[in-house]
């Protein structure tokens, strides 16, 4: 682009867009919230009902799917309300990020300040964010035939795309403002390997949280190390692993310490080139790590299973980051290798 900096904090803006919708979907799912809007009207659909006889018809819609009927019978039309707020911001929030990007994009583009060889890539990150408003009303569809949630697996789907997505924006926001500037960090092929690997352990951990979330994982052994007298569930191995909560749970403390441990090897690994980098991530793995012991231990309270979500997010930031400057150095090595 001609004039980089406005289009980077442009992608940067709405990278932490769908980062705060990361947060948004947390609390969605945690106040069970998702299914209380059983249609999905993209136009109509950016206002919540605003008369009495609208309300009356979104409850009674409401109250004819399976969540209701086995979970929350009790709920009268204020009860409503307040579940039906969280997935209307969060489809809204979701129409704004589209907007936000999109008609910037178009802004840019008819300025001749998109590249050519860059037009694919934004049009594909596009498409990206088309698919996931898609993906959102199929993860809720699951839950309005014949069960009172939605699918674990759709919910995974759901957050895997909203995260392949951030990274993307983020990527393309350093790589326009920062490339010819950066400076590279210079580690061994064998290290950059692991870098990238750490990055992959915590995308997957952060997806499995998903599973947590999707079956209730969390409300269960809200304890530390322990799972009930053991470090392991009894349940490990005698029901099936991806329909079983403690199995799941018991998985992603696995992976989480996994990931811990790893971020440290690699903090030590950078420590030489960039020590506020390693120190950077070293911090921030305690405090993810301290979160989610702490949403454990409240058993899953809401403003702590959010900052543990958002979190999340940020380390796998750093861990992107990483990977960023590390494959800035591939290229230039690449590049002078070059007659």
């Amino acid at each position: 682009m001609k004039n980089n900096k406005i289009p980077s904090l442009w992608l940067t803006f709405c990278a932490f867009m769908v980062m705060a919708m990361t947060g948004i979907g947390a609390v969605t799912r945690l106040t069970e919230s998702g299914l209380s809007i059983t249609e999905w009207n993209v136009v109509s659909g950016a206002l919540p009902p605003l008369s009495e006889e609208s309300w009356q018809d979104a409850f009674q819609k409401y109250q004819a799917t399976p969540e209701f009927v086995a979970k929350h019978h009790w709920m009268n039309l204020s009860d409503f309300k307040q579940i039906f707020f969280w997935e209307w911001f969060h489809r809204l929030w979701g129409r704004l990020i589209g907007l936000a990007f999109a008609l910037p994009l178009l802004f840019f583009w008819v300025r001749g300040d998109i590249q050519k060889q860059d037009r694919l890539k934004y049009l594909g990150l596009l498409a990206l964010g088309g698919s996931q408003g898609f993906l959102g009303w199929f993860m809720v569809q699951s839950g309005l035939v014949d069960r009172p949630s939605v699918s674990h697996f759709r919910l995974a789907a759901h957050l895997s795309l909203a995260l392949i997505i951030y990274c993307a924006l983020l990527w393309m926001a350093w790589r326009i403002r920062l490339q010819g500037t950066i400076t590279a960090l210079r580690l061994p092929k064998l290290s950059r390997a692991i870098s990238w690997g750490v990055f992959f352990l915590a995308f997957t951990t952060i997806v499995w949280g998903a599973f947590v979330a999707g079956l209730d994982a969390g409300m269960i052994y809200n304890s530390f190390p322990m799972m009930g007298e053991s470090l392991v569930p009894p349940e490990l191995g005698k029901t099936p692993f991806f329909y079983d909560p403690a199995s799941i749970q018991f998985t992603h403390r696995c992976l989480a310490i996994l990931t811990g441990l790893a971020s440290f090897v690699l903090s030590a690994l950078i420590y030489k080139e960039k020590p506020v980098l390693a120190l950077f991530l070293c911090g921030w793995v305690l405090v993810q790590i301290g979160l989610g012991i702490a949403t454990l231990l409240s058993v899953v309270f809401i403003p702590l299973a959010v900052a543990h979500q958002i979190s999340a997010v940020i380390l796998l930031t750093i861990l992107l980051y990483i990977g960023f400057v590390t494959q800035r150095l591939q290229r230039q090595e690449k590049s002078s290798l070059q007659p």
